[in-house]
């Protein structure tokens, strides 16, 4: 539910980052993201967040060790590197935090490859993402003393990418989801747990846009815990704003009916006696409610649900949107003040609708009001959903061979 329902043609090639833990901790998440989708153009289809597992990070360090004899040196370094940083920590036993993204598209392969840059980069160059993020620095005898690659994918070899791409899906859902228990994720009663939703409007065409919202968000010290790239259903988009009926309702009896009596007294030359608003409004309310309802869940899959069958409300979905999941002290307050106000021209300047968003309902992000609200709206998305493996089978083949 919710990922895939362009047309597959044959030419595509699906290709994949893997964001390291120490990119993550940094809060260099939404930069990373920003110059993948912005610098290419590649429909950005999955995301998942993984606490690899010793097996996982033992057999992906395996297989980039024995992957190109040719630069058996390289390959040696990222393996490594691999047992070090993706393993679980040795004393205490937590996980580290990987984000997994998908890209599809014409020669997807090398674009991944040609944005990300070599792993031994090029100095004094912020030219790809490696020279930007990652370190690569040797003594004056040419050993490498500090690596840092900032994020893992495959070189411009089809074969290598199916080869990982089938390794991590094997693993999805037993090391993808939600991922609290890492080492460098808050925990306590006072940790909170909330929901942001990137918008359609952020997908519309490629952009540093989803990034740079994601860059904001950083400031506010939480935790990325999970994340999940998807299409709405309109059955999910019904339950998700359902609880925005009944607000659209008290909203029109706070403005709509005196503007509709004003309407009424300009068009048709009489006045609306104050006694006869209450009856007015209640004639009007519900059929605003649902006007401005259909209006967001379009907004929100592209299709009305009164348009729709209810069998179709379970399968449309054209929209593309953004889920990530954010643990920290005080969370909800927290993102909610990053984000500003429902409507943008209300919001301070630096927020991220007031930078972002056009009007109330374009505003670029939907952020949960309380810890139990994100609780309802994580399980209608269904954030933890393995939606990695699917797309991998369907490209590569049955990841259980593997």
């Amino acid at each position: 539910m919710g990922g895939f329902n362009r047309a597959w043609s044959m030419a595509e090639e699906l290709a994949f980052v893997l964001i390291n833990p120490y990119t993550i901790s940094k809060s260099r998440t939404g930069g990373v993201i920003a110059r993948f989708i912005g610098r290419t153009d590649l429909n950005f289809i999955a995301a998942r967040m993984f606490n690899p597992s010793r097996e996982l990070a033992e057999e992906y360090a395996a297989l980039i060790r024995r992957s190109d004899p040719d630069y058996p040196v390289m390959c040696g370094l990222i393996a490594d590197y691999i047992l070090r940083n993706y393993m679980p920590d040795p004393v205490t036993g937590k996980p580290r935090r990987v984000m997994l993204l998908l890209f599809e598209g014409d020669d997807a392969v090398r674009k991944i490859w040609e944005v990300t840059g070599s792993a031994s980069l090029k100095p004094g160059s912020g030219e790809t993402i490696r020279d930007t993020y990652g370190d690569y620095v040797l003594d004056d005898k040419g050993k490498v003393v500090y690596f840092e690659p900032a994020v893992l994918v495959s070189p411009n070899d089809k074969k290598r990418a199916a080869s990982s791409l089938q390794l991590w899906a094997k693993y999805s859902d037993r090391d993808g989801g939600i991922v609290e228990a890492a080492g460098d994720v808050p925990a306590g009663g006072d940790v909170q747990t909330t929901l942001v939703l990137l918008k359609p409007d952020n997908f519309r065409f490629p952009s540093f846009r989803p990034g740079t919202i994601i860059d904001l968000l950083s400031t506010s010290g939480l935790r990325i815990v999970g994340v999940k790239k998807f299409k709405m259903t309109v059955a999910q988009a019904e339950e998700f704003y359902g609880p925005v009926r009944e607000a659209l309702r008290g909203k029109f009896k706070d403005i709509g009916a005196s503007r509709a009596a004003a309407v009424l007294a300009r068009e048709c030359g009489f006045d609306v006696p104050d006694s006869v608003t209450p009856a007015l409004s209640n004639l009007l309310a519900p059929l605003f409610a649902k006007t401005q309802f259909e209006n967001i869940v379009k907004f929100m899959t592209g299709y009305k649900p009164s348009e729709c069958s209810e069998a179709e409300k379970h399968l449309l979905a054209g929209e593309g949107c953004l889920a990530l999941v954010y643990d920290g002290v005080n969370a909800v307050q927290k993102i909610r003040s990053i984000l500003g106000p429902t409507d943008p021209s209300k919001a301070r300047p630096g927020s991220v609708r007031r930078e972002f968003g056009s009007d109330i309902m374009m505003n670029a992000a939907h952020a949960s009001d309380s810890p139990e609200n994100a609780k309802r709206e994580m399980g209608i998305i269904k954030v933890e959903e393995d939606t990695i493996r699917p797309l991998v089978e369907r490209y590569y083949g049955d990841a259980a061979s593997v």
